[in-house]
């Protein structure tokens, strides 16, 4: 076959292919336009998740209608003042937005500069349709309508609404957090969704698109090295959450997805966080452009050092150093197992069972004790300093297979004597494998008992999450779990699983709805449930940390040793170690 140039309407559209995959990729090129236009104001429009409509207003510059009409050819761009696209200080310049757009939808384009007229020019699908003076205020009004309304090949491949309005909501947010010095509005359907005001702070700017309580829970970052500068803020240890999409890395003001950065976060919290938490941080990385190459991905959202070494030494240690200085700082705000821990006391203790110790599944407290506790564990409250009645003598080592519990180390491991060997238990990841396995029973004989809550919890959360979650009510609700919707920024919650108890329900409801808004597209059914029983049951199991009894100690044990996987947690790590007596005098060196 002999080669040949391609159409020009062919060409445009494999370059829209390139820029615009969904609604929020032709969105992210109109916002970064309208701030490259020196925009004090930017007001987003959006209809059917920005299917239907994406419009976005602004008081920049403005074009008359010689640029207007050079914007919409292929490779031309006021952002590049010579051939040195290394230099380049702007978010867009490779020019190929607007055609791009204009090829696949109907984009329309309305602007003035200051002290002239304004025009207005449509292009519908790549013909232009309209072009002719308008009535407009200084700057400019871009609408594009029916996107992909024409191919059809591509608009099948758009997910749902709610989910490529999610989409357009992220890149708002993280366009608005690299600039507080402008002011952005966003509307989807005729309801405001997000608004912030110009002039905020950084980390004013932060918290108001992220979560408000990171204002008391986190520090700030301001640190130079190697001709590079770091800034931004970072949540505590202890301020986490389940998936990572709740970081925010920004290099010169670009909003970036980096592994480079995204690792050298990880590397910073490593020693200070679960492997299956994440921290909440917003870094803004300013360098000279001449040691970055932004150009290395179409939509511009990768970047490549010249010295990724440097780049990643200097996220790693001002966060480190910050947090340091943060020194014993904790998450500040209550946790509801504590507020009930601190109301309820723990009543005498009653007489000791004359049965043997039944297994911690079908007890809710120890033998022997009673309890108003509304913890969410099956565990009683830890010693408060009083004497407690023998119930029970400790039972032989050599009656069950991991063996008798003689004690506690770091109020996080049990250690338990068996006939061969030395037992060592991390309590937390046992009991959250013990409480999954549960969840999956009573899944599998008709769902979960629940138990309603006497005043429904209110959790305030983001649309997007509240979306994720009023789409899962019914999967919820077999869990046990009862959510309904509470306004536009919020859940209500009736019931909860009565496995669980009434523990930390905000932190549960946030968790689940992190999890199901970053896996659930890419899951099967089976495997949806599972992540929601184990975001479940992590809540639901005991934290390390806690003073166990030696009658709670070998509950845990029994219970292990009769469920199916109790050798590993949820997350794969192993829940129990064995050390053979034959191992133990080899490390004292007699064998």
């Amino acid at each position: 076959m002999s080669i040949r140039r391609l159409p020009e309407h062919l060409v445009n559209r494999i370059a829209a292919g390139e820029v615009v995959e969904r609604p929020a990729s032709a969105l992210k090129e109109l916002v970064e336009n309208a701030i490259d236009a020196g925009a004090g104001r930017i007001l987003v429009r959006l209809a059917g998740g920005g299917i239907d409509l994406i419009e976005v207003s602004d008081d920049g510059c403005g074009m008359g209608p010689a640029d207007m009409a050079l914007a919409l050819e292929r490779h031309a761009t006021s952002k590049l003042p010579d051939d040195r696209i290394e230099a380049v200080t702007t978010l867009g310049f490779r020019g190929e937005a607007l055609p791009s757009i204009a090829s696949v939808a109907c984009l329309s384009i309305e602007s003035r500069p200051a002290g002239a007229e304004g025009w207005l020019r449509t292009v519908d699908n790549g013909e232009v349709v309209e072009d002719r003076p308008a009535a407009v205020p200084p700057g400019t009004r871009i609408r594009v309508e029916g996107l992909f309304a024409r191919v059809p090949a591509r608009r099948k491949f758009l997910r749902s609404p709610r989910s490529e309005f999610a989409a357009c909501v992220d890149q708002v947010r993280r366009l608005a957090m690299a600039r507080p010095d402008i002011a952005f509005t966003l509307e989807h359907d005729g309801r405001r969704i997000l608004g912030v005001q110009a002039g905020e702070s950084r980390p004013e700017r932060v918290a108001a698109l992220t979560d408000r309580a990171l204002a008391m829970n986190s520090v700030g970052l301001d640190w130079e090295r190697e001709g590079m500068r770091l800034g931004g803020v970072a949540g505590l240890p202890t301020f986490h959450r389940g998936v990572a999409d709740h970081q925010y890395l920004f290099v010169n003001g670009r909003p970036v997805k980096d592994r480079l950065l995204s690792g050298a976060v990880r590397g910073a919290y490593a020693e200070m966080l679960a492997r299956d938490r994440h921290a909440v941080v917003a870094l803004f990385l300013d360098v000279d452009p001449d040691l970055i190459d932004v150009n290395v991905h179409p939509a511009k959202t990768e970047v490549r050092f010249r010295d990724p070494a440097a780049a990643r030494g200097l996220i790693v240690g001002g966060l480190r150093r910050a947090l340091d200085e943060a020194g014993f700082r904790a998450v500040q705000r209550p946790a509801a197992d504590a507020m009930a821990a601190w109301t309820t006391e723990p009543v005498a203790p009653v007489t000791a069972p004359a049965m043997p110790l039944p297994p911690l599944a079908e007890t809710s407290v120890s033998p022997g004790f009673a309890f108003h506790d509304k913890r969410p564990t099956f565990f009683a409250p830890p010693p408060q300093a009083r004497a407690e009645v023998a119930v029970e003598p400790p039972p032989a080592s050599t009656e069950f297979p991991l063996g008798a519990a003689r004690g506690q180390v770091a109020r996080s491991y049990i250690v338990a004597e068996a006939e061969d060997g030395l037992v060592l238990v991390d309590q937390h990841a046992a009991h959250e494998r013990l409480v999954l396995e549960r969840m999956r029973a009573a899944m599998a004989t008709g769902g979960v008992a629940r138990q309603a809550l006497l005043i429904p919890e209110v959790v305030e959360l983001d649309e997007i999450a509240c979306d994720a979650l009023e789409d899962k009510a019914e999967e919820l609700a077999e869990f046990g779990l009862e959510v309904e919707r509470f306004g536009p920024r919020a859940m209500l919650v009736r019931a909860v699983p009565a496995m669980l108890g009434q523990g930390d329900v905000i932190g549960l409801v946030t968790d689940l709805a992190d999890e199901i808004r970053a896996h659930d597209a890419a899951l099967s059914l089976k495997e949806r449930i599972d992540h929601v029983a184990a975001t479940m049951a992590c809540h639901g199991s005991v934290r390390a940390g806690r003073v166990l009894s030696v009658v709670e100690m070998n509950a845990l044990l029994r219970e292990m040793e009769v469920t199916p996987h109790s050798g590993q947690c949820n997350h794969g790590r192993p829940t129990w170690i064995k050390l053979a007596h034959g191992d133990i005098e080899k490390l004292f060196g007699r064998k």
